[in-house]
């Protein structure tokens, strides 16, 4: 994953939303992801995010996290999601004891 981000979190809430969303996606469960936008992407944990420091496209420093989520209907199988994008975790296996 890049040094650079689509957006960047930069206050305490938003940075501890991300986090919380890390603890929230086990590794190799099953779950399916409610956006901002009304959306929703399902796949299993792939690869989870760690939050990270990143520079929006105006160059601007904070803070976000991308996932991998491996999904059929993705193009290659596999769909990255930032996290500072998700609104909602739903769990659709009992993986939640997963160890990353």
């Amino acid at each position: 994953m890049g040094r650079s981000a689509p957006r960047v979190c930069t206050t305490h809430a938003d940075i501890e939303r991300v986090v919380a969303l890390i603890a929230a996606l086990p590794a190799h469960g099953h779950v399916v992801l409610r956006l901002h936008d009304g959306s929703t992407c399902a796949g299993v944990v792939h690869v989870r995010g760690s939050v990270e420091v990143f520079r929006d496209p105006q160059g601007k420093e904070g803070m976000n996290s991308e996932i991998i989520l491996e999904s059929p209907d993705a193009p290659g199988g596999n769909r990255h999601v930032w996290l500072d994008q998700v609104e909602s975790v739903e769990h659709l296996d009992s993986a939640l004891g997963s160890e990353n």
